[in-house]
């Protein structure tokens, strides 16, 4: 009896030995896919991301002066991103409309007239009177605060700059929009400063 059980046990070890060297033999064979390395974003590549987020987000909407054409206002390309142009004399404001709750905008979405007053869009091209002298935490620190030319003890942004929304984006996203920006073309145009509501002539003052 003791033979008998000492062969089930030969094998039983054998099957085992068997199997694992099966095993071995199959996780030899058996190809692994490398992980591939994280790309290090260029700063090309950030212009590219930025490019798109800058267009899907609609920041030309308010930001480039615009022509009439066949379907409505168009980009003037010229002046991209280059904000509301400085010798401009805005329309006659209706400020009857805006004492009754009415927020105004002139014709190509560069100017805009509410209970703050009137706003301008800014230029946000390359050159110096743009953000060509800004550096990134400026432009974190106007997007995610809401502060004039970025600076913490600037006035507040005025409606209608959605920076609240902008305030959500990541940080790669924001380096990325100002990348895009730091790389258009440098238009020089001092935009006007606000009108305050108390003084709503329709004359910009000058910058």
């Amino acid at each position: 009896m003791n033979q008998g059980s000492n062969s089930r046990k030969s094998i039983f070890l054998s099957v085992c030995l068997i199997f694992i060297i099966m095993l071995l033999i199959s996780c030899q064979e058996k190809k692994y896919e490398q992980v591939p390395e994280l790309k290090e974003l260029t700063d090309q590549d950030y212009i590219a991301r930025g490019e798109y987020l800058v267009n899907i987000i609609g920041c030309q909407d308010c930001h480039s002066p615009k022509r009439m054409g066949e379907r409505g206002p168009e980009v003037i390309k010229e002046l991209m991103f280059s904000g509301y142009p400085s010798e401009r004399v805005l329309p006659e404001i209706s400020t009857d409309a805006l004492q009754k709750g009415w927020i105004l905008m002139n014709e190509d979405f560069t100017a805009f007239a509410g209970q703050w007053g009137v706003s301008y869009a800014a230029n946000l091209t390359s050159d110096d009177t743009g953000i060509g002298s800004w550096k990134l935490e400026q432009f974190k620190t106007a997007l995610r605060k809401g502060k004039f030319k970025g600076l913490e003890n600037g006035r507040d942004l005025l409606p209608p700059m959605p920076w609240q929304n902008f305030a959500k984006l990541t940080d790669e996203d924001l380096k990325a929009m100002f990348y895009y920006f730091k790389s258009t073309k440098p238009v020089k145009n001092v935009v006007p400063a606000p009108i305050p509501p108390t003084d709503l002539t329709g004359k910009p003052p000058k910058p």
